[in-house]
């Protein structure tokens, strides 16, 4: 399986290390980079439907379009494109701002090669919507307020599985389905099946909504 991709990162050195040592996956071709929002969506417009990246790597803080208003306008004309936006910043405004605008993840610049083409992989293949831990746990603490759970939340929170309920919880952990299937001793084809169940059953269709109604109705 190729994955295609493309970096967006104003500093040349960054856009050409990163591109590197992508490189060294199998499973990943760069397509291209650029250096701000207004050369990403140039460069898009030129490719063919066939040919455009499936996943792009995001700065945020770039001259001439930032990437949360590139990822903003972007979603609207490539809505099978996911975006991940990798900064050095996890600000809650940021952080929230980035997700409201489309992006499918929010990592830290600082993770490592490994752990930035995991987060692209499980993207690809299961739709997921990592996070650094650090940005995770600042999200879900944010994330814990809000009003009380409705009659059907309550109806269907109590409708999980106790292995849906030990999902969740990993869900909750900032764990990946790797982790997850790991820690069940399950595969993780098994656990993209039980989260798919449990987003079902709640009535959420991502990870941070199902986070959050964990939380909010304590669910774990």
């Amino acid at each position: 399986m190729m994955i295609k991709v493309a970096i967006v990162d104003d500093k040349r050195l960054n856009r050409l290390n990163r591109a590197e040592e992508l490189s060294f996956s199998k499973n990943i071709n760069v397509v291209f980079t650029a250096q701000n929002g207004e050369e990403f969506l140039e460069k898009m417009k030129a490719l063919k439907q066939g040919d455009l990246p499936e996943i792009v790597l995001m700065d945020i803080d770039m001259p001439e379009k930032n990437g949360i208003d590139t990822v903003r306008e972007a979603k609207v004309i490539y809505s099978g494109v996911e975006f991940l936006m990798l900064t050095v910043f996890d600000e809650d405004e940021k952080i929230f701002e980035a997700v409201k605008a489309g992006a499918s993840g929010y990592i830290l610049k600082d993770e490592s090669t490994e752990t930035i083409i995991n987060f692209i992989k499980q993207v690809k293949e299961f739709r997921a919507v990592p996070m650094s831990p650090s940005v995770a746990r600042k999200a879900l603490k944010l994330l814990c307020g809000g009003a009380a759970p409705s009659p059907t939340e309550t109806k269907t929170e109590n409708s999980l599985t106790p292995r849906e309920i030990e999902v969740l919880k990993g869900l909750v952990d900032g764990l990946d389905y790797k982790e997850i299937a790991e820690k069940l001793i399950v595969s993780p084809n098994t656990v993209r099946n039980q989260i798919t169940s449990i987003y079902t059953k709640l009535h959420v269709t991502c990870k941070v909504d199902a986070v959050k109604l964990a939380l909010k109705n304590k669910i774990v």
